[in-house]
């Protein structure tokens, strides 16, 4: 097992970069050969078989439970199905599910605005950048948010209580999670009202998607407040949102939270920087299963059109090829990853500015 350090400024440089460079070739002639890059659609039919039926039992249960209490657990359920969807949803943007690319662009849309309430082409837009430049600071999008600082120039740059927030942001990590649920959300709403029309399809695109994601949120919250008394309701939207929330940043945060970060001016080749940033999660199958193959993310960013089933064979290969080459290939356990992203949060927060500084008390205190 491979680990790195908390922080740090820059990636580790390549001794024999041409060779590196000049591997990828091999490599991903491997893959080819191995036919790890064919669609597997069975595997995909099945999975939203299975889904679909979880959440038609969770609509029938939602139905025969009425006003009670239970109902919260119908909400947590809802909130897993719901991620799971999302996790084909970001296959198919990924062109791994379905044979052509418009036809994955339709199922993703489908998923993703319909049935997660989560806008395509938001997400699409935003994600690609982070897959051309995961972890580099000013290209990446999932390194540069208001709410947390994940690199050392970001968190000197805050003061007074964003500063203090920063120095502890590590432990509020999985606490603010409850809220990303209804962040994308509202994200989603805005991004389409905001976007550029001449984008993503033009302007009836756009006015279709908000259609939909107008429907599909606005439907789903009449129908539970209209079905349940107004308290119980609420609190079946909370949890819902809340379990949906710390599912999908609990998946997609141990991927890249804590590798090396790679400064805006560095170049590297794209095999460097997709291993070098990306972290495997342990568990095979099964976790697999429960990170919606989010833990064989080197893989994933090497080849992004590669079906779920595929990684693990893919994993074996690329890790043999990372060791013979002398590249770093890290991957870990669930839970100690969660204590490295925690770790990592904390000691960022440290380049924040002290809230408490101020010029005046500064001075006396250097005389």
């Amino acid at each position: 097992m491979t680990t790195t350090p908390a922080v740090t400024d820059d990636v580790p440089v390549q001794r024999r970069p041409n060779a590196v460079v000049a591997s990828y070739q091999e490599l991903s002639a491997q893959v080819r050969a191995e036919g790890l890059l064919d669609r597997t659609p069975r595997f995909y039919v099945g999975l939203l078989v299975v889904l679909g039926v979880l959440l038609a039992g969770l609509v029938v249960a939602f139905v025969a439970i009425g006003d009670s209490w239970y109902q919260l657990l119908v909400a947590a359920g809802l909130g897993v199905v719901l991620t799971q969807f999302a996790f084909v949803a970001h296959e198919a943007s990924h062109r791994q599910v379905l044979a052509t690319g418009p036809a994955n662009d339709r199922l993703g849309r489908v998923l993703a605005n319909g049935v997660v309430g989560v806008s395509h082409s938001w997400w699409v837009s935003k994600h690609n950048r982070h897959h051309a430049n995961p972890n580099r600071v000013g290209k990446d999008p999932d390194i540069d948010m208001e709410a947390l600082a994940f690199h050392p120039d970001a968190a000197a740059t805050r003061t007074g209580l964003r500063a203090a927030f920063a120095r502890v942001q590590g432990w509020a990590f999985f606490p603010l999670l409850l809220l990303e649920g209804l962040n994308l959300h509202v994200t989603s709403v805005r991004s389409t009202l905001t976007s550029d029309p001449t984008r993503d399809g033009g302007r009836s695109a756009q006015v279709r998607e908000l259609v939909v994601l107008a429907l599909r949120l606005s439907l789903y919250v009449a129908a539970v407040l209209w079905f349940l008394p107004l308290g119980l309701g609420l609190a079946f939207l909370g949890v819902q949102l809340a379990v949906f929330g710390v599912y999908m940043g609990a998946s997609f945060a141990p991927n890249h939270k804590g590798m090396p970060i790679v400064p805006a001016d560095s170049r590297l080749d794209f095999f460097s920087k997709q291993v070098l940033t990306s972290r495997n999660i342990l568990g095979g199958t099964w976790m697999s299963t429960l990170l919606g193959g989010l833990n064989y993310q080197v893989e994933h960013h090497l080849f992004p059109s590669m079906p779920r089933p595929h990684l693990a064979r893919a994993a074996e290969i690329v890790r043999d090829h990372c060791r013979a080459h002398g590249v770093p290939y890290t991957e870990t356990t669930l839970l100690r990853s969660y204590g490295i992203v925690v770790r990592y949060l904390n000691e960022v927060g440290l380049s924040a500015r002290d809230p408490f500084d101020c010029p005046m008390v500064e001075r006396f205190r250097r005389v």
